[in-house]
């Protein structure tokens, strides 16, 4: 393949690899494709912003049939790919569409979708494409990751911890040697505990289970910031994990 990839072909009589040819259309396809599902979310998207605009979006999800479960899987997709929208607010408009299980298994399974879309546009673009959207120092990070031969067991840890930056994760792993269905395994179960308790407790605000919603995003948003603020120290720590033998 990578021979192929070096093989030189004539563009309007310039000699141009067949490797350069196929990444600049990669690209072309992966911007299209984004920029599709994004034109056609938009109209759900601004409406959550006005108004009393989360309840219409729900009432009009709901009266989309089976579309409404399409629109739920685009706005998973572009979650993931493009990441502009927090993860939490798809889940929890998942748990108040469907519940705490439907919208609890679309979610899984946008994650499952978007996650293999970013793995194969990754793995044939390669790093070039990767260094624009995410910082040197995650990059070497998985770099030491992967030399720790412990990958699998980093990654599962990482997805399973909240507040960490899973979508840059979607992005990197793809450079190294892992499998893409090792990589959606290891992923996507450890996104299924903080998938569940978002669409569960979302779920509830609209069953009139409210305060007892209230109390478990509470302690989510709470376990999600003390994540965050230290998040270097939680990474410190998968790194040791990944240099013990």
């Amino acid at each position: 393949m990578q021979q192929k990839a070096n093989e030189e072909t004539q563009v309007r009589g310039r000699p141009v690899r067949r490797g350069d040819i196929f990444k600049i259309v990669g690209l072309a396809a992966f911007v299209g494709i984004v920029s599709l599902v994004s034109w056609l979310v938009w109209p759900y998207i601004h409406m959550m912003f006005e108004p009393g605009g989360i309840d219409q979006v729900i009432d009009s999800v709901r009266n989309a049939g089976p579309m409404g479960f399409l629109i739920l899987l685009a706005l998973q997709f572009l979650q993931i790919v493009v990441a502009f929208i927090p993860g939490e607010a798809t889940q929890m408009a998942a748990g108040m569409l469907y519940g705490p299980w439907i919208g609890g298994l679309v979610i899984l399974l946008g994650s499952i979708l978007s996650s293999a879309f970013v793995f194969m546009v990754v793995h044939r673009l390669g790093a070039p494409f990767v260094k624009d959207m995410v910082s040197e120092k995650w990059m070497e990070k998985f770099e030491s990751f992967e030399r720790s031969g412990k990958l699998e067991l980093i990654v599962f840890v990482l997805f399973l911890i909240p507040g960490m930056p899973k979508d840059i994760f979607t992005y990197l792993v793809p450079l190294t040697d892992m499998r893409m269905r090792t990589f959606l395994l290891l992923s996507n179960i450890g996104r299924i505990p903080g998938i569940l308790v978002s669409t569960y407790a979302a779920s509830g605000l609209v069953d009139g289970n409210v305060w007892q919603s209230i109390v478990i995003l509470a302690v989510l948003a709470v376990v999600a910031v003390v994540c965050v603020i230290f998040r270097e120290q939680l990474m410190g720590v998968v790194e040791k994990m990944g240099k013990k033998r």
